[in-house]
This record gives structure tokens, C-alpha cells and sequence, in this order.
């Protein structure tokens, strides 16, 4: 009963709203009428000057009755315009709500700052950046009402004598526009011409869209003169309009085509921007500047003609070339933190879209945790290490193909096949036929290409030549996060992003090598309780085991081999194994915690790519991303708390507002005094004999009055060079290498990652160190070795080798051709 009763008083209150609504579009009829065509009529001089001498004649009739047909017909336009405005019966599309006309949304780019302050990117379908009426040049307004709208100081938002004029220019064959500034701006503003419903009359009778659009923009221009002053019409309308090339807005388009900004333009410049605005795509500057010359003249004509300008002015500016200082760039493939702000872009289009958010058009500020100066230091080694690490790649090579199999047997048709999969459509379209498509894709032509040495440059070449040009390039990636906090300071994920866009840091997904030994030893000491003084056979060791989808009773056997081709057969430590980074060790290490464990761990630890349950993951047989790894080893900093890589604080609104604040995931990982060790672990790269880091004393800016950690890493046969570096205040990861697991070195002469990746850490905290400014990156101790003794009662000095008789001697077992997957590797 209760439900009908509900029911009934919705559809009384839903009729009551209608009858409502109804009455005020009479009202709104009723008063237009009497308030301003009745009181016209019987004030007007018809009625004073005929009725006395006409009286109640024949002609008096007539004539009174041509005066109703006249009211009425205006009537009539009252009629026509409320319908139009209140969409009646769905038949002419919807207006903009009156809420929408008050605080217009305007389409703003969200803007992407580094942690200090610096803008790096920004984020936007249509290039634009907001105007205020004080930043207008006085030239540009005059050359705006000049050739658009004389009479808008004074009319209303519709200029009456422009809109007749146009029948008549139509009857003589002239085409011409009477549309207002205001009329213009609705236009822009509001979409006032897009496309209706299908029940619309503009749908149904096509023509009668330019009828029923023209009244919209009308009634929409005369709300906003009601709504605006003049002044925030013309800032608006400058702030919408488009100039073509990309460039929404005057500030945009100042910038883009003149490097300026709009209160400094020039009167030329100013009316080439105006004269731009009747058809941005015939006019434009870059594409045709003879015409763009041609309209901009005619602007110039019409200054003269309302005496803006003088006709001394006017002969001078005539002659004056366009002068055009900047050609449009694309501005997400320049500046600084480029494969950063690549990553954020689909990072922020999910949580916009998650937070009913429009990242293009909503005015965001975007606060990241990028340091601008970090990022400049680590851009900088990267360019620095990289051209000179080509430069040997090329001459180890010479005019060989670098795409090799494992056993070094060169790829047969790498580049073809490339060309396939990325010209997958063109295949298809010549039936897949390879003769033709190879010999279409052998056409040269000229294009765009990157060196070391000149840097930008043009040539003339084929597809094919193209890719096989790009395939021998060695790229890197490079991520430097602060371990208390998470917050990355910096990210390059690659070397150069205009040319290759995709990013190493995240995206890129490679074998680790020695770099994920450290997880053996993190699981061996946190779950098992071993102390780094624990020692353990350097010498060959075969490990007996299972794979996953083997049939039952069918086993494998694992046979490591250290890096150096030998083994000591002496009983060694294992800060002493990690030091050296021997595999025997961590294999053995691995054989006594279990790999499940050492799995369990790297998971713990943040790493969070697919891996394989075999004796070898511990020796980076599985592949993970630089951003995990270093998430993972900033844990070791941070008294084992894993803290997930942070990348943004907060997001404001165009406002200042703010909307959200990030806080980064953390959870324990190891027990505090766990982590200590496994620091103390680390610095045996740099203190145990012939320890894989000790490269880094090469550079005595780093490590005088410095303590360091790290841990270098190389997979199979050369193809992945890693570095782990830490600090007290910083962890670094670096990776480098070929763009596929096929193109690498062929000996550990440079393949290693001591050779290649650790200079390019080196070098970064060289120009960190160098900074004058207070960057919060100091040098420093890490807990000291009486600190943890203290900590753990253990004692941490012991030898680190314990001879058994044997000698040195070579491994057997031993793979000379190079270290593989299993290997580690330095």
C-alpha cells in the first residue's frame, strides 16, 4: 500500500514540476511581450501622428491590421527563440545550462612538476595555456574588433546592421560572416554546432541546421554580455580559439610562432595571429605563408580602415615579412625527465579516469618526486657513458651483424623479419608476398636520424636501412630513488626518446644476472639465521632437481660455473662470495635455503615479475623490471621496510586545491638488523679482494670520505649489463644494453656490467656530488661495523677465506664460450 502510495505522489510530483515549467516559459513569453513590444507599440509615432486624422477609417483598419501582422510576426521570433532556448520537444539540441554559462570550462592542460618546482610536461588534446585580459596586448585587440566586430563595444551580443548586411552580400554573390566576437566565442566555447539528437529538426531537415545553430549562438552570445563584461569576452575568446599546428590560445600560439608572449606582440604579429583565426588550416604560416601574408594584409586594411593604425603604418607593415621565429615542436619528445613523463602519461590516464577526472582538459598540477637537478646529473652521465660505450661497441663489431645466436651464428633475416612485424599492414596489403614487400620497403627516402656525433640529423635511406641503423644501438636505463622515503629522484629511461621511445625503467623486462644474488643471501640470513662469516666450498657443484611440467620422476641437473672460469676449492665466506660474486657460492646458498625460499624473499622484497621455480633464479635466470630492483635494494637501506617507488605526492586542481595526496605502500620485509647485513654484504664488492665494485675507486670524488654499496651483474653471454649502487642517501640502478636479448658483446671485456653499467653510476654520483646546491644527497657512513656488532652480538671481521689444501684450479664444467643465463656473471 505503502509502495502505491509512493508511486502516485511521484508521478503528482512529476506533473507538478511540468505544469511549473510550463508556466514559466508563459511567464518568460508574457513578459517579453508586454515589457517591450506592447509599450513600443502604443508609444510609437503610428499612434500618435494617424489615429487623430485616420479616426476609425478604412485606411485606419488596414493599417492597424499590417501593425498586428507585425507584432505578431514578432511574437512569433519570441515564440521561435524560447523554443529554441528551452529545446522544446527535443526538436533543436541542447543549450548550454545557465550554471555552464557562468563558469565556462575551458579545456586547460595538466601540468607535470618536478619535487622543486620545475615544470617537465604537460598533458593535452588541444596545446593550450590560459590568457588574462592584462596579458593581451592592446595590438591584439585592436586588430581583433578591426577585422571581427567593430561595433562590440556597443552592441549586445548580436550586431543587427552586420546580420541584415549579409542578405544583402549573399544577393550579390558575396559571402560573408556577421557572427559577433560573443557569437564566435559561444561557438568555441560551447560546441553550439555539434552534432544533435536524431529526433532534432536540424537531424530530420538538414536544412534548417544553419538556421536553428545561428539562433543557439544568438541567445547563447546575449547570455554572456549579460553574464560578462567586454573585457572577459575578449580574454575568454582568445583563450578558446584555435590557431592551427597544435597551438590553442593566444599564449600558445605567441609562444609557437613568434617565441613571445602576448603582451609583447608586435602589431604585425598581432594581426597575422588575427588574421590566422578565419581558417587556421588556409592561413597558416608554415604551411602556406603566401596566403597567411595576403590575410594578414587584409587585417592590416582593416586597422587603417577604423584608424588603428596610420596609412604610414600601414605602407610599412605591407612590406614586412611574417618573421616567424619558432616552427611547432613536438613538446613530449623535448626537455628534461622525457621517458618519465611517457610512463606518467598512462599511469595518469587510469587514475583520472578511476577519479572522474579528464587529465587533458581538467587543469591539473601533478607533483612528482623527480628532482629536476638529479634528473639533469643522471641525463648527463647517461649521455656522457653511452657515447663513449657506442663508440667501443661499434669498433668491437666493426661491419659485423651484433644480432647473433647464443652459439654466435648470425641471425638470418633479423631485419626483414622486423620490417614485417612492424609493417604488418603494408605485408598484408601485398598479399603478403615478401619479394614485393621487401623491395618496397628498399625504397629510400629521407628521414630523421640520431647520432652520438651529430646528433639530429637527415639521410637518405630504406626502411630496411633503417632499422638494421637503429638495431646496433646500445641503450641503458637508469633509476635513483631516495630508500626512506621512496620518492625517485631520478629517471632515464633511455637515450634519447624522440628516436626510441620505449622506456627501460618500467617497461623493459631483462635478466638480472648477479644483481638478484643478493635475495639468495637476504633469505639465507633473515630466514635461516646465517652470519655473513658463514663459509661455504667454492667449487663446482651439481644440483639435482624437478622442473614444473616434467613428467614424474624425470629430473634435472644444474651445473653452475663462476664467471672467472675456476674455482678456488677453498672454503670462503659468503660477504667473500657475494663479494666476488661467485656462482659456486650462491649456489650452494641456494641448494641450503631452498630456491622457493630465495623466491619467497625476492617477493618480499618487491620484485614482481614472473619467476621460474629452479635452482638458478637465484642467478637472475628470471627476468625483472630496473624499478623493481631498485625498490628491492632500497629495502636494505631502510632497515628492511620495502617501500614501494614513488613517483607523485600530490595532485591539485587548477585551483590550488588539493585533491590527492600519495603515500607509498610499505610493509616489513626483513628484520632490521637482517638489512644491516645485508649492507655490510653489499660493501664487500669494495672491500673484499677482487671484488666486483672496486671499479668504483676510479672515481675518488665518489668514494673519498664516501662508504658504498653495490653489486654488479651480467646474463647470459653478455647481453644484460646491471649495477646496483647504494649510498647513504641514494639507491641507483643501472642497466645497459642491446635492444633485444640477440644483439650484445661477445666477451666480458665490456659486456660485464662492471665495464659498462657501474661507470655510468660512477659518473652520476660524480655530478651529484659536484652540486653546489642543497640537494639533501651527502656522503657519509653507513652503520658501522661496531654499530652492528653491538646490534647483532655477532663478530663480523673473519677471514674471508679458509684454504682446504687445494689449489686454485680451472672448472671443468666450465662453458668457455661465456657466462650463461645460470652464470651471474660480474
Amino acid at each position: 500500500m505503502n509502495s502505491k502510495f509512493t508511486q502516485a505522489r511521484q508521478v503528482l510530483s512529476q506533473i507538478g514540476q511540468l505544469l511549473l515549467q510550463i508556466g514559466r516559459y508563459l511567464a518568460d513569453l508574457w513578459s517579453d511581450f508586454w515589457t517591450v513590444f506592447w509599450p513600443w507599440f502604443r508609444q510609437s509615432e503610428f499612434v500618435r501622428f494617424f489615429k487623430p486624422r485616420l479616426g476609425d477609417s478604412l485606411v485606419m483598419h488596414v493599417i492597424r491590421g499590417c501593425w498586428y501582422v507585425f507584432f505578431a510576426s514578432c511574437l512569433a521570433c519570441v515564440l521561435y527563440f524560447k523554443s529554441v532556448e528551452y529545446n522544446w520537444f527535443g526538436w533543436y539540441g541542447a543549450m548550454p545550462d545557465v550554471k555552464l554559462l557562468e563558469n565556462p570550462k575551458m579545456p586547460t592542460p595538466s601540468e607535470l612538476y618536478t619535487a622543486d618546482g620545475v615544470l617537465i610536461g604537460r598533458f593535452y588534446k588541444e596545446n593550450r595555456i590560459p590568457v588574462e585580459y592584462r596579458e593581451l596586448s592592446p595590438n591584439l585587440i585592436n586588430a581583433l574588433e578591426a577585422t571581427e566586430d567593430i561595433r562590440f563595444r556597443d552592441h549586445a551580443g548580436i550586431d543587427l546592421p552586420a546580420t541584415l548586411s549579409i542578405l544583402w552580400y549573399t544577393l550579390r554573390g558575396d559571402r560573408r560572416g556577421g557572427s559577433t566576437i560573443s557569437q564566435q566565442l559561444a561557438k568555441n566555447l560551447y560546441r553550439t554546432r555539434r552534432k544533435d539528437a536524431k529526433g532534432s529538426l536540424s537531424v530530420k531537415y538538414p536544412q534548417l541546421t544553419t538556421p536553428i545553430y545561428k539562433t543557439k549562438e544568438w541567445i547563447t552570445a546575449v547570455d554572456l554580455e549579460k553574464t560578462y563584461t567586454k573585457e572577459e569576452i575578449i580574454t575568454l575568446y582568445f583563450n578558446t580559439v584555435e590557431f592551427g599546428g597544435g597551438a590553442f590560445g593566444v599564449k600558445t600560439a605567441a609562444k609557437v610562432f613568434f617565441s613571445t608572449t602576448p603582451d609583447q606582440l608586435t602589431i604585425p604579429q598581432a594581426a597575422m595571429l588575427v588574421g590566422m583565426l578565419k581558417n587556421p588550416t588556409t592561413f597558416s604560416p608554415i604551411r602556406r605563408p603566401e596566403r597567411t601574408l595576403e590575410r594578414r594584409n587584409v587585417v592590416f586594411n582593416q586597422m587603417l580602415k577604423y584608424n588603428f593604425i596610420t596609412r604610414e603604418q600601414y605602407d610599412a607593415f605591407c612590406k614586412t615579412p611574417l618573421g616567424l621565429q619558432k616552427s611547432v615542436e613536438r613538446e613530449e619528445e623535448n626537455g628534461a625527465a622525457t621517458y618519465f613523463r611517457g610512463v606518467m602519461n598512462q599511469y595518469l590516464e587510469n587514475w583520472c579516469e578511476e577519479n572522474d577526472l579528464d587529465l587533458y582538459a581538467d587543469g591539473l598540477k601533478i607533483y612528482t618526486t623527480i628532482d629536476s637537478r638529479v634528473q639533469a646529473h643522471a641525463e648527463a652521465a647517461v649521455a656522457k657513458k653511452m657515447k663513449e660505450f657506442q663508440k667501443i661497441f661499434d669498433r668491437h663489431w666493426g661491419n659485423q651483424y651484433p644480432w647473433r645466436y647464443k652459439s654466435g651464428a648470425v641471425i638470418p633475416n633479423y631485419v626483414e623479419n622486423i620490417a614485417i612485424r612492424q609493417y604488418r599492414r603494408e605485408f598484408d596489403r601485398v598479399g603478403r608476398d615478401t619479394a614485393i614487400f621487401l623491395a618496397l620497403m628498399s625504397n629510400k627516402k629521407k628521414m630523421s636520424l640520431f647520432s652520438w656525433d651529430k646528433g639530429e640529423f637527415t639521410d637518405s635511406l630504406s626502411v630496411l636501412d633503417s632499422i638494421e641503423y637503429c638495431k646496433r644501438f646500445l641503450h641503458t636505463g637508469l633509476m635513483a630513488m631516495n630508500p626512506h622515503s621512496g620518492y625517485i629522484r631520478a629517471w632515464v629511461g633511455g637515450i634519447n626518446y624522440k628516436y626510441f621511445k620505449f622506456d627501460h625503467v618500467k617497461r623493459s623486462f631483462r635478466q638480472p644476472g648477479s644483481t638478484f644474488k643478493p635475495f639468495i643471501y637476504a633469505a639465507a640470513i633473515d630466514s635461516f639465521g646465517y652470519s655473513p662469516c658463514a663459509t661455504f666450498l667454492d667449487a663446482p657443484v651439481t644440483i639435482k632437481y624437478q622442473e614444473r611440467n616434467s613428467r614424474r620422476g624425470h629430473y634435472s641437473f644444474w651445473t653452475p660455473h663462476n664467471a672467472s672460469q675456476s674455482a678456488s676449492y677453498a672454503r670462503v665466506t659468503m660477504r667473500y662470495g657475494l663479494g666476488r660474486s661467485l656462482n659456486t657460492v650462491a649456489a650452494r646458498v641456494t641448494e641450503a635455503v631452498g630456491w622457493g625460499s630465495v623466491i619467497n624473499y625476492a617477493r618480499k622484497l618487491g620484485i614482481t615479475t614472473r619467476m621460474d621455480s629452479v635452482p638458478s633464479v637465484g642467478l637472475g635466470s628470471s627476468e625483472v623490471t630496473l624499478y623493481d630492483m631498485v625498490g628491492a635494494y632500497g629495502t636494505f637501506l631502510n632497515e628492511g621496510i620495502w617501500t614501494e617507488p614513488q613517483f607523485i605526492t600530490r595532485v591539485e586542481d587548477r585551483s590550488g586545491r588539493i585533491i590527492h595526496r600519495f603515500r607509498p605502500k610499505t610493509r616489513r620485509a626483513l628484520k632490521p638488523e637482517s638489512a644491516y647485513l645485508m649492507v655490510h654484504m653489499l660493501r664487500g664488492g669494495l672491500q673484499e679482494s677482487g671484488g666486483t665494485s672496486r671499479r668504483l675507486f676510479s672515481y675518488p670524488k665518489v668514494v673519498s670520505n664516501n662508504e658504498l654499496a653495490g653489486k654488479t651483474g651480467s646474463s647470459s653471454n653478455y647481453v644484460d649489463a646491471w649495477y646496483m649502487g647504494l649510498t647513504r642517501d641514494l639507491v641507483t640502478g643501472v642497466w645497459v644494453g642491446g635492444d633485444d636479448s640477440s644483439i650484445h658483446f661477445r666477451t666480458g671485456q665490456y659486456g660485464e656490467g662492471s665495464k659498462t653499467a657501474l661507470p655510468i653510476f660512477a659518473t652520476f654520483m660524480e655530478n651529484v656530488y659536484s652540486d653546489s646546491t642543497n640537494l639533501g644527497i651527502t656522503k657519509g657512513r653507513f652503520p658501522t661495523e661496531q654499530e652492528l656488532r653491538l646490534t647483532l652480538n655477532k663478530n663480523l671481521i673473519c677471514p674471508s677465506v679458509t684454504y682446504t689444501g687445494y689449489r686454485p684450479r680451472s672448472d671443468s664444467t666450465a662453458n668457455r664460450s661465456g657466462a650463461d643465463s645460470t652464470s651471474g656473471g660480474q
